[in-house]
């Protein structure tokens, strides 16, 4: 056996159905549509979500609520995670210790866990409690802009 002599087994595979070839091939005129109607028709058919007429489930359920266009999705790390890195708390250096997934999005530090030793700390936003347990462990935070640099 070569591989230019391989052949596939018999009735593995099924000749193309040549549609609308005229009454002789037995798929002719309507070519497998069945009779006239919207599904019959070249695009024709209702899309997945049309139910008849009848007023759709989306137009039917209240509309609730709104999205805040100007919300800033903060990347959230806790203090009691920063005892983890060698040095300063910034969004490079949490990134590296894989704190934080991008440097696209803002970071803000959370009050969750005990701060053990000081740390300098430059991100975008900070909780108060975050801030008090740095601040009381000899640490200081830093407030970034969102585009980058601090704020002055």
């Amino acid at each position: 056996m070569e591989l230019h002599n391989l052949k596939s087994a018999k009735g593995s595979r099924r000749a193309r159905k040549r549609l609308g070839r005229g009454p002789g091939s037995g798929s002719g005129k309507t070519a497998g549509r069945g009779q006239d109607g919207q599904n019959s028709r070249s695009g024709g058919g209702v899309p997945a979500w049309f139910e008849g007429g009848q007023m759709p489930l989306q137009r039917r359920i209240p509309k609730r609520g709104f999205k805040n266009r100007n919300r800033v999705e903060y990347q959230v790390v806790n203090v009691g995670d920063l005892g983890i890195l060698d040095g300063d708390a910034t969004p490079e250096t949490l990134k590296a210790s894989g704190l934080i997934r991008t440097l696209r999005a803002p970071v803000k530090i959370l009050g969750t866990g005990e701060v053990a030793e000081p740390i300098r700390c430059s991100v975008h936003a900070v909780s108060g409690a975050a801030r008090e347990k740095i601040e009381s462990a000899g640490g200081s935070v830093t407030i970034l802009s969102p585009h980058g640099g601090e704020e002055g």
